[in-house]
């Protein structure tokens, strides 16, 4: 039998002052990684279906882009291991959105790198925030 071994769940959320649909659209749309997500992302090329490809020097990265509107649910995953990536969730909050990013980092991950990782997400967020409200 295989042992559960949770690892380290880190989440940040921010408050955008546009409708859950516009903010959803955006993020929804793989074409708008380079403009929010440079490090991540600094091109796209559309792959196949959901699956965009992601240069790297190490060779491209494929990146499955899962939506359920309805849910609110924009995942950028692994194409190889839909476990890993960054899981957002877009909810109304009053009179806009809220906007929640979740990522998982492997059991003893160092705690510095997961603060610089998480710092790249706070600056995301204030992006998307920015193009979501213009």
């Amino acid at each position: 039998m295989t042992a559960f071994r949770p690892g380290r769940a880190e989440t940040r959320t921010t408050s955008i002052a546009a409708s859950p649909e516009r903010v959803l659209g955006y993020l929804a749309d793989a074409r708008n990684l380079p403009d929010w997500a440079p490090g991540f992302a600094p091109a796209v090329e559309h792959d196949h279906d959901d699956v965009w490809r992601i240069p790297d020097d190490a060779g491209p990265r494929l990146v499955a882009v899962k939506t359920a509107p309805e849910h609110g649910v924009v995942d950028f995953v692994s194409a190889a291991a839909p476990n890993l990536g960054l899981f957002t969730r877009v909810v109304p909050n009053l009179t806009g959105a809220e906007l929640i990013f979740s990522l998982f980092f492997p059991e003893g991950a160092d705690p510095a790198a997961v603060d610089a990782q998480m710092a790249v997400v706070d600056d995301e967020l204030r992006t998307v925030r920015v193009r979501a409200e213009a």
